[in-house]
């Protein structure tokens, strides 16, 4: 299931008070600004028609220009003031909205982030928690203090003269049965807009993980019209959005110069009639022209709550992906903790429920203490019995047990824990040298690092750099070599001091010496932890305590070299072939 298949959530003004609440009252207190803003600026007009009134009779007007210059000055002052606070508190909405997503994502089970595009999670994180600013502020406040403006405005258009404001409210009137049509296209437009940009950013991601083979394959321009394309689709959505947002905006201003026009044609006729004097005209017609504003906030606040909508869904959607729960870190074992036993029990288990099973009643048991190695042809499952245990997936039926507790029991920080894993290819971070080693354990000292970087044969390589352990490695290591990659990631996993340590092809990589001294470090290991290896060399399954010899999702056999070669066809086969020729 994609991230686009999950079920629909609550309504988008909900989740938006959600990640409002934490900031109702800076929130507020920018709104009551803006209401105040907007409480001076409705006092100009009737400020103007005392002014004028005076002007007409020849009595001073000094005082009345005070006051109106006073309200002008405070008024700016007020209104930038409020502006800041109200983005102040965007700003903390989008860092909170970022905060959650990026630690959910981060607590994403494997499963989920197997069927989703990392690009696309990013934009989630990056341009659609972006788009939360203008919902705070344009969309949530806008409507507040520009509805509330809009009321007070008509409520003193009423008191000036009742048959204007009927005037002035039927314009408006035919306007917002307008806007009521063009509202539902802008959501549609911002939705597959910001979809168009997680597929970018999808496509990015996807080109440059493999750069490389990319440019060695002369693929460039092919992936180039693909993100053209991404990038053309993203435009068009765009474009449609805020075509759909400025036929909004401009529908309201074209209804303000209607109305406008139509008040200064009946206004005429009244003061003709003598119905109203020239200073209630001029008064109503700057209330007509200050009624633009709060129009055009109220309209902005939808036009900005449609794209907030749609972004929001599209948090929501990554917010409903299945996450493991969170909790804080476990301790890591301390020296000389007893090592762990290891056992599958009728496991079945495939990846999706349209794919076929990888492991068919998987059944073995891992003493603890020693070294363990599995073999067996591509596709045999092999690295899936390390993912299981880490518990990145779940068995669909049988158990897999730790200290012959069910490790749907363990609490999953307290598992890995317990826990060195050296994935396949060995994956590095961005950062330096000593951030890589620290990254399963943050409290080593550095007796402990520099112990285990002699045990890896690092040494060399830290003598080499420029900076030492704190030389940076480059995006995923590019800086370094496959070998030197693999033993950064098996002097990470040692510094956890595991109980259970898991090698996937952690030496593939490495040259004979190397590929040699670490294999003594291995055997040094298993002494006093349980390892568990999938070997193709020869000379590392030989030195295994027992061999766990797998086929077709399948254990067909367990025991030592020897025994196997006499007893398991396809053991013997490999060792004849696959092992030597890997070792030779």
């Amino acid at each position: 299931m994609s991230i686009a298949e999950t079920e629909t959530g609550p309504p988008a003004w909900r989740l938006i008070l959600g990640y409002v609440r934490p900031h109702r009252w800076a929130l507020l207190a920018g709104a009551a600004l803006s209401l105040v803003t907007g409480a001076t600026g409705l006092m100009l007009p009737l400020v103007a028609r005392e002014l004028i009134d005076d002007l007409s009779h020849d009595r001073a007007i000094t005082g009345w220009l005070v006051l109106m210059s006073g309200l002008v000055i405070t008024n700016a002052a007020l209104g930038a003031l409020g502006s800041f606070v109200l983005r102040r508190t965007a700003e903390s909405v989008v860092l909170g909205a970022r905060r959650s997503l990026s630690s959910y994502l981060l607590r994403l089970r494997i499963a989920a982030v197997d069927r989703s595009e990392p690009g696309d999670l990013m934009a989630r994180i990056t341009s659609d928690t972006t788009l939360l600013r203008e919902v705070t502020t344009d969309s949530l406040v806008g409507l507040g203090t520009g509805g509330l403006t809009l009321v007070a405005t008509v409520v003193m258009m009423g008191l000036v003269d009742p048959v204007l404001l009927a005037v002035t409210m039927a314009v408006i009137a035919g306007a917002g049965t307008v806007l009521g049509v063009i509202v539902p296209h802008i959501n549609r437009a911002s939705r597959q807009a910001q979809d168009a940009v997680g597929v970018m950013g999808a496509s990015l991601e996807r080109i440059l993980g493999a750069l490389r083979t990319v440019k060695a394959s002369g693929a460039e321009h092919r992936e180039e019209r693909t993100l053209h394309e991404a990038a053309e689709e993203s435009w068009r959505q765009s474009v449609r959005a805020a075509k759909w947002s400025a036929a909004a905006g401009n529908t309201a201003g074209l209804a303000m110069q209607i109305a406008f026009i139509t008040v200064l044609a009946a206004g005429g006729a009244r003061v003709a009639t003598g119905a109203i004097d020239v200073g209630t005209l001029v008064a109503f017609l700057l209330f007509v022209f200050y009624l633009m504003s709060p129009i055009q906030q109220v309209v902005g606040a939808i036009t900005q709550y449609q794209t907030g909508a749609a972004a929001l869904t599209r948090i929501q959607e990554a917010m409903r992906l299945p996450a493991e729960p969170a909790a804080e870190p476990a301790p890591l074992p301390s020296t000389g903790a007893e090592p762990a036993s290891v056992a599958f029990e009728d496991v079945r288990f495939r990846y999706a429920e349209d794919l076929p099973y990888v492991h068919h009643g998987v059944t073995f048991a891992v003493p603890a203490q020693g070294m363990t190695a599995f073999v067996g042809p591509s596709g045999a499952g092999k690295t899936t019995v390390f993912s299981l245990i880490e518990r990145f997936y779940d068995p669909e039926s049988g158990t897999v047990r730790l200290d012959g507790r069910d490790l749907a029991d363990w609490d999953l920080p307290g598992l890995r824990s317990a826990i060195g894993y050296v994935e396949q290819d060995a994956p590095v971070l961005s950062g330096s040298l000593r951030d890589n080693l620290l990254l399963g354990n943050p409290d080593a000292d550095e007796e402990a690092v520099a112990r285990v970087v002699k045990t890896t044969r690092l040494d060399g390589l830290v003598s080499r750099l420029p900076a030492g352990l704190d030389t940076l490695v480059g995006h995923r290591g590019t800086r370094l070599s496959g070998g030197e990659r693999q033993r950064v990631a098996i002097a990470r996993a040692l510094l956890r001091r595991p109980r259970l340590l898991l090698l996937d092809e952690a030496t593939s990589q490495l040259d004979a010496v190397n590929e040699a001294a670490l294999r003594d470090t291995v055997a040094d290991v298993a002494r006093t932890t349980t390892v568990l290896v999938v070997a193709h060399r020869l000379s590392t399954v030989t030195m295994a305590d027992r061999i766990v010899v797998m086929d077709a999702g399948r254990v067909r056999a367990v025991g030592t070299h020897r025994e196997l070669v006499a007893a398991d066809p396809l053991y013997a086969e490999l060792a004849a072939t696959q092992f030597l020729a890997t070792a030779g």
